[in-house]
């Protein structure tokens, strides 16, 4: 072997490690994603989330040429304003509580005599704040530049509105309990999973757009029933009292089984010592 081959040997060897060294990173997460399964959100379920969020909206005009552009205007107006309820009452408590673990803060709050009802309680009540400031700005908006008639929206919105922040924190305690189970790494529930509920709820559209294999799914959102009712409120003035009792019924079960899988995790979290995730 001469001087000359000695560098070419060596680069070939280098070239070789570095590969080896490449492809193990890359082993490295794809077991991390088979091993997560909330990793699949950015992987799988958003081109589908999209897809059925999109093509449902073209579906539904498509079908329903009949509809004027003014009474479609008013549809997505309608659906962003109650979609944002829904989204600041989950946002708000789901991210109080990823607060303390963000600043290491779970354990000083396990050593007081904080009582849960009373943390969530707090986070709730400046939540509330936070979804006032969040749905004004968004009706401000929709009044301003599009010209959304509010005097569609009577009294009927009320409990609406109501049920749909019922929704909305029923899904905060699903993610927190998700949280205190599995850790940081859950945290993508947090941010994913209403945009998840949002095309099977009809947000948009009447159900009847999606694909039929998913409507029963659908018909068992409570979200489902309250936007339906949303849109028959903005079109004749009055409640769809069939569709308010389902949604009422289905808010009441979806939060029982939040709240009660929330504190089977609490019991969990502590009988563990998940703690130490998080100190």
């Amino acid at each position: 072997m001469t001087a000359v081959d000695i560098p070419e040997v060596q680069l070939r060897s280098g070239a070789a490690a570095s590969w080896h060294r490449i492809t193990t990173i890359s082993w490295r997460h794809a077991v991390v994603l088979l091993r997560s399964p909330h990793r699949y959100f950015d992987v799988a379920l958003w081109p589908a989330v999209d897809t059925l969020l999109f093509g449902a909206i073209g579906a539904f005009f498509a079908r329903n040429s009949d509809v004027a552009g003014a009474t479609a205007l008013r549809y997505l107006l309608i659906g962003v304003v109650l979609w944002h309820v829904v989204y600041q009452a989950q946002i708000s408590l789901s991210t109080g509580f990823m607060e303390e673990t963000w600043s290491r803060n779970v354990l000083s709050l396990a050593v007081t005599p904080l009582a849960p009802w009373e943390y969530i309680a707090g986070v709730v009540l400046f939540g509330l704040l936070k979804m006032l400031i969040g749905v004004g700005g968004v009706v401000a908006i929709a009044v301003a530049a599009y010209k959304l008639d509010l005097g569609t929206l009577t009294i009927g919105i009320v409990p609406i509105v109501l049920l749909l922040m019922v929704c909305g924190y029923a899904i905060a305690f699903g993610v927190i309990g998700l949280m205190l189970r599995y850790g940081s790494g859950a945290e993508a529930f947090a941010w994913g999973i209403l945009f998840v509920v949002m095309p099977l709820s009809g947000v948009f559209y009447p159900v009847t757009a999606l694909p039929g294999v998913i409507q029963p799914l659908s018909k068992l959102l409570p979200t489902t029933y309250l936007f339906s009712a949303g849109r028959t409120l903005t079109e004749t003035g009055a409640l769809p009292g069939h569709t308010m009792l389902l949604a009422l019924l289905s808010t009441l079960v979806t939060a029982a089984l939040a709240v009660g899988y929330c504190m089977w995790m609490m019991r969990l979290f502590r009988r563990r010592g998940y703690i130490t995730r998080w100190s």
